[in-house]
């Protein structure tokens, strides 16, 4: 036997030449880690606090610890966000499970809270360096090792939302869905490319040949798999099973037309999602019905559709040959029997009809009103209404975004010369995500990976045109050794070096010099949210919820039961999970968009009850009456304390009437002689957000400043100030007041007292904040025909008391009351505020 046939040679053999290619992927994969830890300093603060650097890396904080405290049992509902009513997870548990897992195996069963911190900050580097294998492979399968290499050196240096979701301190499972998913688009690639090339027949199946069956089943196998890692890591995925669908009847249609079997597609799709459907069966709640955001029916019948298309495609296919119908029959035949699939569904289930037709629409279609303000939810290609590629170009370079362009179109060719399977699923995969980015530039962390593979096939055509194949070979039969490599030299052509200059100068170099300018970390939040929240949690009462417990969700129809003593905590949505996770507390509204409030469908539609119709109430009354419909109990409040930051008086407030549906009039034009300026009108000044961020709250008689955090010089408070100022000829001092202020709902004392009949009655203290700067409270009023006046104030002149908010923002005296030629002072006491009792004057 010829000793270069046995396996255990031809084993070696395969090694030694696939060695430099992995020694260059486990370099790149070390480059792809070393840029994505970059922030280093950024998450891992000096004072040992750990700063996760999104807004769902502090979720998925507060889900891991309460998996470890509680291992193996997982938190489905969460009663301490969107009080009153608590929310239902729709995160999936593999994230959460491998950081865990992790935590326990290098925690010797008992990790410290520091340990599990810097597992959760640095895990999401480590998948984006991991995403660098699959990139490589399908790169490789598509144009040679070429491509690979190339297609790997782009996502290691890939910009944009791919490089930012998987940057130290990201802790979200973003960078899982684009890894997962492009494995699983690898191992599905591999298996249709294997079963083809075997020319696998269902007949092969029923004969038991395991010699075709062996590899596409295995690779089938592990495709499902990691279809249901990714599943696992967002209840989303099934907008995958999408592109294989459209993918998949492409290729049945192309098939017949060719007169070539489709077997071994249908053997790939029906393997891969039989397996997707019974590992997603453990993790489904029947409870949720067929919701797409929860594990439900929902992602089971996706699964089982897909594997019975497969089969009916195939079918479908032999009914065709057996009686010798002609091809163009076949696209028909799929579209009428869509079409009555649909109809079908929307007679037996009205509700699922609806849902089909939907998803699609929330993915593709471009959004407006309030989830147009959500940055990832927003087209890639429309700002302020306008279009643009600047997103596009932040997110993939410009060389890339139009290398990937180009990519699709030379494929597009293909398809019409006779593509390749493999080529056949790039061009469908990438197409589908690029219409995801219109809809969402979310999904750009999706597209990224398209772009890479679709960047480096263009470049491995080019290196094909200047002989790169050739030049590889000489290398093999010339290079025994690092001393031959000089003589190797005089084999490189100049158009070679050309090429290889010319995809680094344009795909390579810019790719890289984005990626070191975007991981420079974030400083969101930053110490002030940091400080407020953790005085939250240190001076406002327990709420009486175990913080790290799991409750079980209340049954259909029902409300959580909430002790007596929980509260809720208002504040913008983008803030929830840090007054949640940091403070401990339970956020009205949270990143989820929940607690929101608001309008969706027209301005005669009811103002639902939440943050953007409190914050945009114009008055003290209206707002109250929000926080009173928040609570389903009439007898309780929905929020004890509100949140306020400069960012949602000045710079976000504009998206608060977006989900209001009612945007005119906040900004007015006014004219400053080279033009009209717009400027904040009487309408945003009698914004609920306006009385107490900008005006500290003055003149309110339930909501007292309770904390301040230190002031930053940014100057849009300043100037908002000035026009307040300007328009109302008033002069409250212009100057940055603290970043982060918390104000408490209290019943507030009632002042009474006897002046002149009909007479201008005044009340007015300095409040002093814990950063010691002052601001005047007042309120005025007119005494009734028989002298009696009344004033209804939030704060206390005596100090907290045990028990209660431990303010550090109160009277510096006595509130004085004055009419005509008389003041009198008057102290009021904790409990008169907090119960509403009355002080005579």
């Amino acid at each position: 036997m010829n000793s270069d046939n046995h396996p255990v040679s031809k084993f070696k053999s395969k090694i030694k030449s696939s060695l430099p290619y992995t020694l260059a992927i486990a370099i790149i994969g070390f480059m792809a880690f070393w840029i994505r830890t970059r922030p280093h300093d950024s998450v891992f603060l000096s004072n040992g606090f750990v700063r996760f650097m999104s807004n769902d890396a502090w979720y998925h904080m507060r889900t891991l610890n309460v998996l470890l405290e509680n291992y193996p049992n997982r938190m489905f509902f969460n009663p301490m966000t969107c009080y009153p009513y608590g929310s239902y997870i729709h995160f999936g548990p593999l994230y959460d499970q491998m950081m865990a897992i992790t935590s326990l195996v290098l925690g010797l069963g008992n990790p410290s809270q520091n340990l599990i911190d810097t597992i959760g900050a640095y895990f999401p580097a480590v998948l984006g360096a991991f995403t660098v294998i699959p990139v490589y492979y399908i790169g490789k399968y598509l144009g040679g090792r070429k491509t690979g290499i190339i297609a790997a050196i782009l996502i290691a240096f890939a910009p944009g939302q791919f490089l930012q979701r998987s940057l130290i301190g990201i802790t979200d499972h973003h960078v899982a869905e684009s890894l997962f998913s492009t494995f699983f688009m690898m191992f599905f690639m591999l298996a249709i490319i294997t079963a083809k090339k075997k020319e696998l027949h269902f007949e092969d199946v029923f004969n038991k040949n395991l010699s075709v069956i062996k590899e596409p089943l295995i690779y089938s196998v592990i495709a499902g798999v990691m279809y249901s890692a990714y599943q696992l890591s967002w209840p989303g995925a099934p907008l995958f099973l999408l592109a294989i669908m459209i993918y998949a009847i492409f290729q049945y249609v192309l098939d017949n037309f060719r007169g070539e079997s489709s077997d071994y597609l249908g053997f790939t799709g029906i393997s891969t999602f039989l397996v997707s459907t019974i590992l997603i069966l453990p993790f489904v709640h029947p409870e949720m019905g067929f919701s797409k955001y929860y594990y439900s029916i929902f992602h089971v019948a996706t699964s089982l559709g897909l594997m019975v298309g497969f089969a009916a495609l195939s079918f479908l296919e032999r009914e065709f040959n057996n009686r010798k119908l002609k091809a163009y029959y076949y696209p028909l035949a799929i579209l009428a029997i869509g079409v009555l699939g649909l109809l079908a569904t929307k007679i037996v289930s009205p509700s699922i009809y609806s849902l089909l037709l939907s998803t699609p629409a929330t993915v593709f279609r471009v959004h407006t009103g309030g989830p147009s303000t959500i940055g990832e939810v927003s087209s890639m290609f429309y700002y302020g209404g306008s279009f643009t590629l600047s997103r596009a170009y932040s997110n993939f370079t410009a060389s890339g975004f139009f290398a990937s362009l180009l990519g699709m179109l030379i494929l597009l060719v293909s398809v019409f010369r006779k593509a390749k399977p493999e080529e056949l699923l790039v061009l469908i995969w990438s197409i589908f995500m690029l219409f995801a980015i219109y809809g969402q530039n979310r999904f750009a962390y999706y597209y990224s990976i398209n772009v890479a593979i679709l960047s480096a096939y263009l470049g491995g055509l080019l290196l094909e045109k200047a002989k790169w194949n050739q030049l590889n070979e000489k290398f093999k039969t010339t290079v025994k050794s690092p001393a031959d490599f000089p003589g190797f030299l005089k084999f490189v052509r100049i158009e070679q070096i050309i090429v290889i200059l010319a995809i680094t100068a344009t795909l390579i170099y810019p790719a890289y010099g984005a990626a070191m300018m975007q991981s420079t970390g974030s400083s969101d939040p930053d110490g002030t949210w940091i400080e407020a929240c953790l005085w939250l949690k240190s001076n406002t009462p327990d709420p009486g919820m175990d913080y790290n417990a799991i409750y079980e969700a209340p049954k259909t129809g029902e409300l959580f039961q909430y002790p007596d003593t929980a509260y809720g905590v208002m504040s913008w949505w983008d803030y929830g999970h840090y007054i949640e996770t940091i403070g401990h507390r339970m956020p009205n509204a949270n990143p989820f968009q929940a607690g929101i409030g608001g309008r969706r469908v027209s301005i005669n539609e009811t103002n639902m009850p939440g943050a953007a119709p409190f914050f945009t109430a114009q008055s003290e009354e209206e707002a109250t009456a929000v926080l009173d419909a928040v609570h389903p109990d009439p007898d309780k409040m929905g929020a004890r304390y509100i949140v306020s930051d400069k960012k949602m008086a000045v710079d976000i407030f504009g998206a608060m009437p977006e989900w209001t549906l009612d945007t005119e009039g906040y900004m007015a034009p006014y004219w400053t002689g080279s033009g009209y300026q717009y400027i904040p009108s009487t309408r945003y000044f009698n914004s609920m957000e306006s009385r107490l961020h900008i005006l500290d709250g003055n003149g309110l008689k339930q909501y007292r400043l309770v904390y301040e955090t230190w002031a930053y010089k940014t100057h849009g408070e300043v100037t908002y100030k000035q026009i307040y100022n300007f328009l109302y000829k008033s002069n409250i001092p212009e100057v940055d007041t603290g970043f982060v202020k918390i104000f408490e709902f209290v019943k507030g004392a009632k002042i009474t007292g006897t002046a002149s009949p009909n007479e201008a009655v005044n009340i007015k203290t300095t409040i002093l904040t814990g950063q010691g700067r002052t601001f005047e409270y007042s309120q005025s009023t007119t005494s009734d025909s028989e002298g009696k006046y009344e004033f209804t104030v939030p704060y206390s002149t005596e100090g907290p008391i045990p028990g209660e908010t431990q303010f550090d923002t109160a009277p510096a005296g006595a509130y004085v009351v004055s009419y005509g030629n008389t003041t009198r002072e008057v102290r009021v006491s904790e409990e008169a505020v907090l119960k509403g009792e009355e002080v005579k004057v």
